[in-house]
């Protein structure tokens, strides 16, 4: 079964052990051979890592780090959800993208949320995280107060984006993913 479609349908502790599994599996396949000579890469003793024999690169499983910030208004008590244009059904989440090289994880939410929705942070802080296979990424989560601006939805990656309350909640990711954990704790009223 795809890991996809396993999400959901077992207990969290299977679908993280089915997730590591995958993306080790993936590693190994994608690094048979060395990305510098194209030696064959051998398995190295004691150590989770590929090594060539030739000239001594050492490739590791690959993590991309990733964050992802639910974002509040405190002034009205709402969230700022959005749609990814991918997303295959009418679900909102939190905002999230990759970290580039150089950058540190808070300017990755700051940059991630002003170039997704064109809103300003104040305040960021963390939340929490959580491995995410989907390809072999590490989520990390925040909570960040809104500054300012207005909501305009980069058209490639959000189909749309809304302010919600906690009566009017739209359709949500499952409770497996770091996205519900930091909207329900929210919801809850724990402290960000």
């Amino acid at each position: 079964m795809d890991l996809r479609l396993l999400w959901g349908r077992v207990d969290e502790t299977r679908w993280t052990v089915a997730g590591r599994a995958v993306q080790l599996v993936e590693w190994q396949r994608t690094h048979r051979y060395c990305g510098r000579c194209a030696t064959p890469t051998e398995l190295m003793s004691g150590e989770r890592a590929l090594r060539c024999p030739s000239c001594g690169l050492t490739a590791f499983p690959r993590l991309a780090p990733a964050v992802i910030v639910l974002v509040e208004r405190k002034e009205d008590r709402q969230v700022l959800l959005a749609r990814n244009v991918n997303f295959p059904r009418r679900m909102f989440s939190c905002l999230a993208g990759f970290v580039e090289p150089g950058e540190t994880l808070e300017a990755a939410v700051r940059r991630e949320v002003a170039e997704e929705v064109g809103v300003e942070l104040g305040e960021v802080r963390y939340w929490g995280s959580q491995p995410w296979p989907f390809p072999h990424s590490l989520m990390i989560g925040f909570t960040a107060e809104w500054r300012s601006g207005d909501i305009s939805c980069q058209a490639d990656e959000i189909a749309e984006a809304a302010w919600f309350g906690v009566d009017a909640l739209p359709d949500l990711p499952s409770g497996i993913s770091i996205a519900r954990r930091l909207i329900d704790a929210w919801v809850a009223g724990q402290p960000s």
